[in-house]
């Protein structure tokens, strides 16, 4: 994304008191305890298993251990995972 349109949305976001991440793809983690995951702006599962799982973001990857993972709901652009969390890991992400 150029300087540009990043300024541009965040002129935007301020003009009319959106949040940021409303007008730009970064990823949204919304985590209750160690329980729940909620995850906006991904761009696919990439692997998962019961005690790992990488989703792939619009800059990195995102990645979940822990125990009895599982998916409860998936979309196309968010993504639900209960169990057991015990680490949650953001590789490669740009500051924006």
């Amino acid at each position: 994304m150029s300087r540009f349109t990043r300024k541009l949305r965040q002129w935007t976001a301020h003009l009319f008191d959106l949040p940021q991440d409303m007008l730009s793809n970064v990823p949204r983690f919304t985590m209750i305890g160690n329980r729940q995951l909620f995850v906006e702006n991904h761009r696919g599962v990439v692997h998962f298993s019961s005690e790992h799982m990488r989703l792939s973001l619009v800059t990195g990857e995102l990645e979940v251990f822990g125990r009895n993972l599982v998916i409860r709901g998936i979309w196309t652009e968010e993504v639900f995972i209960e169990g057991s969390i015990i680490e949650v890991k953001v590789h490669g992400m740009e500051d924006t």
